[in-house]
């Protein structure tokens, strides 16, 4: 088996782990277990809580002590015990404190992923930058694979899903012995810790340019987090009316919602020609409307013929709301930084939307969803979407006022765009 073929295999995997839960918990939390919005959105803040230092801190480990390609088999191997006790949880206590700990394994995989990646493809004489491309969409092909598992299984309700994402999580970690060994950087021990733990990449936001984008970033890192959380909650809710509980889109909610990554895929290809027809700022801009549209389509969409179409262009929408944030983000940041610096500034965009973002709209959405529940925990779904809706448009707008960005820069980005 070749390097390539090993690291598609890894990267299905990785992501297989992720999308068996990753979507459908909320609905299974909401509908099986009766946590209220509030409970549930603190369940998945656990992801923005551990993604703050645990990669960083992890590396430094790898760094250090042990090598890459072991840590990340430790860290499936835990990550897939806590799975298995999350299946048994039935307390918002107790499923948080499991999936805080997973995700404190998990989350670090990802980059580690990347990192070997890289490494092993280096290794064995491949460019990685036209290499890793084609094999990274694995990933997301894991992603969508797994949440076709979940959703024709039907057990976007049942424990289940964690049992068999746990499942997977152990063969990951089987597979991962085949994986290259990567040495300890030793010239990496004398950093300071600051350094190490990415910290010093804060002195960036003293720039009042990139401190108006990573604030922006985390306001639209909550957004992500609010479409996370009450995505599957609110597509397995039109079970309660019976002219919808038969449907397509009820029966196979996660089927739907994997429309979503498919649509990642071909806007991930769509980037370069709209940065160099729109630049930059309106491609953001564009990203966050889309968030709004996302939303808006959800508020008035059902499983009838034409709310089923509705619904289905939200999940397309989807793709171009992700990608066109995180992809031109990433590219802002390369062209707007020190070179000496862009990895420790990629790592804080990082923080900034999946840490602290994450967390902030995995709670806000929870307590906006319970706001609009009523005594008899039937939830009012048109004005939830519509309130996320507006939380998306006002950003958009506030951000066309405040985000400045010289011609100068624009041009350079365009031309990089060009290049892509």
């Amino acid at each position: 088996m070749n390097i390539k073929l090993k690291l598609k295999v890894i990267l299905f995997l990785q992501f297989f782990v992720w999308g068996s839960w990753l979507i459908s918990l909320g609905g299974y939390m909401s509908a099986t277990l009766n946590f209220n919005g509030l409970q549930i959105g603190a369940v998945y803040g656990s992801l923005g809580l551990s993604s703050l230092l645990m990669p960083s801190l992890l590396g430094i480990v790898a760094d250090k002590w042990i090598p890459a390609n072991r840590l990340y088999i430790f860290c499936q191997l835990f990550g897939a015990i806590m799975l298995a006790l999350a299946a048994t949880a039935t307390t918002p206590g107790a499923m948080f404190l499991f999936i805080l700990l997973h995700c404190l394994a998990f989350m670090p995989t990802i980059a580690m992923s990347n990192a070997i990646s890289y490494f092993a493809l280096e290794k064995e004489g491949y460019d990685v930058l036209s290499t890793f491309p084609k094999i990274r969409i694995w990933g997301t092909i894991g992603f969508i694979f797994a949440m076709w598992t979940i959703s024709f299984l039907k057990l976007e309700l049942s424990h289940k899903q964690l049992l068999i994402s746990s499942g997977a999580a152990v063969l990951l970690s089987i597979v991962a012995l085949i994986l290259p060994k990567i040495p300890v950087e030793k010239a990496q021990i004398n950093k300071g810790l600051a350094s190490l733990l990415g910290l010093d990449a804060f002195k960036l936001l003293k720039q009042p340019k990139l401190a108006v984008f990573f604030i922006f970033t985390i306001f639209l890192g909550a957004i992500l987090q609010i479409n996370i959380n009450f995505s599957s909650a609110f597509i397995q809710d039109f079970k309660q009316y019976p002219e919808y509980s038969e449907s397509f889109v009820v029966l196979y909610p996660s089927f739907l919602l994997s429309l979503s990554q498919i649509a990642e895929v071909f806007f991930i290809l769509c980037v370069p020609f709209f940065m160099r027809k729109f630049g930059i700022k309106y491609v953001m801009l564009i990203s966050m409307l889309a968030w709004g549209l996302r939303f808006g389509l959800f508020a008035i969409g059902d499983p009838s013929v034409i709310g089923s179409l509705l619904l289905v262009l939200s999940m397309v929408i989807y793709g171009c709301a992700f990608d066109f944030y995180n992809i031109s983000g990433g590219l802002f940041i390369e062209k707007s930084v020190p070179s000496n610096i862009r990895n420790r500034a990629q790592g804080l965009f990082l923080t900034m939307s999946g840490g602290i973002g994450a967390y902030m709209g995995a709670i806000s959405s929870g307590l906006v969803v319970d706001l609009f529940t009523n005594t008899d925990n039937i939830k009012d779904w048109q004005a939830i979407w519509l309130t996320f809706a507006a939380y998306s448009v006002l950003l958009a707008l506030i951000f066309f006022f405040v985000f400045k960005e010289s011609s100068s820069e624009e041009s350079s980005l365009n031309k990089q765009a060009k290049t892509a």
